[in-house]
């Protein structure tokens, strides 16, 4: 090994560390023809000659440069058949596909590249596909972050490995330079193209890698190396805080129509780090996630979340979301309907209700005795048989609905009831409530019953009701 070279032994235990080389195994080479892919290439091939493995050469032609790139596309299928690859190719026809969608040219060549690079996976049934991003790539990233204003995700930069639709991205060089491939490529013999578009200041990279960067190298000649460290740092920290983040929302966060529900005062017990990453969580399920995670979108809702009044809000947020909070409850998600009826006839025979509204269902058991309710239980009540009157129903409130509730005095409006509970306003029409045959509101399921149909020691047989949350 030449001595230029130490940092192939640490690359080679990576990738076996990572899973992807080994015996009997293949890879898709995202190759483009310059040196940082070509030396990729060669580096797969000296692998292949120690641990034999399938090299998939995939080559996206962009045709941004006309004959240029027709040049690379030849140079790349040329080398994969001299070395014994599969080649594929394509040609994704950029300009027009542009001029087409209005899209930007860097949003449309990632696209059609990894639609590109999936169809190859798919082919060889390989999900597993390497690029050449280097170091140089690494730092010029981060340091374009920075001053497009980002935070600690964005500080971790290329990330050395993710999903992408159908697809597992490796990028194995991250932590080797451009100088360190150029040269492997000059003492090896890997021929490869230059592409004349990367002087092109036109593109906010090229400015950053051939002005910036050599500026602030004038004050830190290891500039680049301090900031692929940094992404490191950041990313460690990043992946920290995200499995954190999870937890906090598998604990604190409900599903609720197509959003989310949680207590704020369980939120303003959180960290504020973690905070600001349980908003993005929750609206990156968005549509729109992308326009939705800027930072003053959050702050805005972190501010409504935080402050103890009024402690009945509505907000707006974009996308068709609006954020609902109703006392210490917060909803997040699509705005939803104002209002929900429903009623369901409840028969002596039967034994089982599904209210669909609610999600929840209604077990009814006639029981012989007295069997007075369980005060652990909220969910259930029991009734005397002989004072209910059937058909009962289960349904959702009525203007000017009473109710007797029991150990009070008289009757009292359920309306009022929700608002002393501070029961949300938008829940107020989806809890059920239990009505008598004669109109009298017997119970509201988790909140109060009334004073009717008590069971007492003289009660012969008793209707036990239970209600029982529908999971998802």
């Amino acid at each position: 090994m030449h001595p230029q070279d130490d940092w192939k032994p640490r690359m080679m235990a990576q990738a076996r560390a990572d899973g992807w080389w080994h015996r009997g195994g293949s890879v898709v080479a995202a190759v483009s023809g310059g040196p940082d892919s070509m030396a990729l290439l060669h580096l797969l091939k000296v692998m292949a000659e120690e641990e034999p493995f399938q090299i998939i050469v995939a080559h996206a032609n962009h045709q941004f440069r006309g004959a240029e790139s027709d040049a690379e596309a030849e140079l790349v299928g040329r080398l994969a058949k001299e070395w014994g690859m599969p080649f594929e190719s394509a040609e994704l026809g950029l300009p027009a596909y542009i001029a087409a969608t209005g899209m930007n040219p860097q949003s449309a060549s990632r696209e059609k590249r990894y639609q590109f690079l999936e169809g190859v996976a798919s082919k060889y049934a390989c999900p597993i596909v390497l690029t050449g991003h280097h170091a140089d790539d690494q730092a010029e990233t981060v340091l374009m972050r920075v001053i497009r204003g980002t935070g600690v995700s964005g500080l971790s930069g290329i990330p050395n490995r993710r999903k992408e639709e159908q697809l597992e991205l490796i990028r194995p060089l991250l932590r080797i330079t451009k100088c360190e491939l150029l040269d492997y490529c000059k003492r090896n013999g890997v021929p490869y193209a230059v592409d004349s578009s990367n002087v092109d200041r036109h593109y906010f990279r090229n400015t950053i890698r051939l002005d910036l960067m050599p500026m602030l190298e004038k004050y830190n000649p290891r500039l680049r190396a301090s900031l692929v460290r940094l992404a490191d740092m950041a990313a460690a920290d990043d992946q920290y805080m995200e499995e954190h983040t999870l937890l906090a929302f598998q604990k604190g966060v409900t599903p609720s129509e197509e959003g989310f529900r949680l207590e704020r005062r369980w939120f303003r017990g959180l960290h504020i780090a973690l905070q600001r990453r349980l908003i993005k969580l929750i609206l990156s399920c968005c549509s729109n996630s992308r326009q939705m995670l800027d930072y003053q979108h959050v702050e805005e809702i972190l501010a409504v979340l935080l402050q103890q009044y009024p402690t009945v809000n509505h907000l707006d947020i974009g996308d068709g979301w609006v954020l609902r909070r109703e006392y210490e409850e917060v909803y997040i998600g699509p705005e939803l309907p104002e209002s929900v009826n429903f009623t369901y006839i409840v028969t002596e025979g039967m034994d089982e209700v599904t209210i669909s509204e609610s999600r929840e269902r209604v077990t009814l058991e006639r029981l012989e005795g007295s069997f007075p309710n369980r005060k652990e239980n909220q969910q259930e009540a029991c009734f005397d048989a002989d004072r209910l009157e059937f058909p009962l129903q289960i349904r959702s409130r009525l203007p000017g609905d009473l109710m007797h509730p029991y150990g009070l005095n008289g009757t009292k409006k359920v309306q009022d009831m929700f608002v002393d509970a501070k029961v949300p306003r938008s829940r107020r029409d989806k809890l059920p409530l239990l009505v008598n045959g004669d109109g009298r509101v017997l119970w509201i399921p988790g909140m109060r019953r009334s004073s009717d149909a008590l069971v007492t020691k003289e009660t012969r047989n008793t209707w036990r009701i239970t209600f029982v949350r529908v999971e998802n």
